[in-house]
């Protein structure tokens, strides 16, 4: 005790250092789906495919029947998607962390069945699933 009060400033440095750390695994990420779940989603159908990737990433492949609205677009060109407000939208990009953020803006839009790839297309192409050039 006579430590931590000693030093109350390295402790209390540890403490925020430490929260800050945890934050990211602890935040809401949104719904996630895996490559297998999504495979399902897509065979169902009324499901829509949102590629939020670069137009160069998009070119190098891609989902079947994807749309793609790079993410920095998203909030211009939201009105694209209107026709599928209705359906399940399935969110995708490189990783997962750039769906995880489209899948907040188009909820925040009134989107109330938007879900990311898990994992992203490197997990749907290490999944052996198919891509489109």
């Amino acid at each position: 005790m006579k430590f931590i009060l000693d030093n109350i400033f390295i402790v209390a440095i540890a403490v925020v250092s430490g929260g800050a750390l945890l934050w990211p695994a602890l935040a809401p990420k949104g719904r996630r789906a895996s490559p297998l779940q999504v495979t399902q989603l897509i065979n169902r159908g009324k499901t829509t495919v949102l590629d939020v990737r670069s137009a160069d990433e998009f070119a190098a492949g891609h989902m079947r029947d994807a749309k793609n609205i790079p993410l920095a677009d998203l909030r211009n060109r939201i009105g694209e998607l209107e026709k599928s407000k209705g359906r399940t939208l399935v969110i995708v990009c490189q990783t997962g962390a750039r769906a995880d953020k489209a899948v907040r803006q188009l909820k925040a839009a009134g989107f109330e069945d938007a879900l990311s790839l898990e994992g992203g297309m490197t997990a749907w192409t290490a999944a052996g699933l198919p891509v489109t050039k």
